[in-house]
């Protein structure tokens, strides 16, 4: 018995960790880089919001979300991110980073066939903006946003 558990704990430290996958890679193996909308042929608007998720340097991963040119973008600036599934993805982002509205915030994504819906959007400390696709405070479902290009 203790021969088995010295062989357990020689293994287990000679083996090397679980790296988790970067947010990057995350983002490449779920396609998220590039331009989404409901329209990619029509302008951004509050109803056909357009989003753009670059990488400007290694590391850094920021989405920008247009609602047209009488509105500022939101621009979310990604800290981490996990795979939930085969289709959902979980992010933690600064919302508006360097800003006096900046906060942390959690998200959640659906993201199959070309098209992808925020499921879940919480700031830290504060309510849940939106569940299960439905964005509370209105009451309706999230955009479906398709990949442009």
């Amino acid at each position: 018995m203790r021969l088995a558990a010295i062989v357990v704990l020689v293994l287990v430290t000679l083996l090397p960790a679980t790296a988790s996958a970067s947010v990057e890679e995350l983002f490449r193996a779920f396609d998220m880089f590039g331009n989404w909308a409901r329209d990619c042929n029509q302008p951004a608007t509050p109803e056909n919001p357009h989003v753009t998720i670059t990488m400007p340097s290694s590391g850094l991963v920021l989405e920008d979300y247009g609602l047209g040119p009488d509105f500022e973008a939101n621009r979310y600036s990604v800290l981490s991110a996990e795979k939930l599934s085969a289709t959902r993805l979980s992010v933690a982002v600064i919302f508006q980073p360097g800003t006096p509205d900046e906060e942390r915030q959690k998200l959640e994504f659906v993201i199959r066939n070309g098209t992808r819906r925020t499921m879940f959007n919480q700031p830290e400390g504060g309510a849940v903006r939106v569940k299960d696709g439905i964005a509370l405070p209105f009451h309706v479902k999230t955009p479906l946003l398709k990949k442009c290009g």
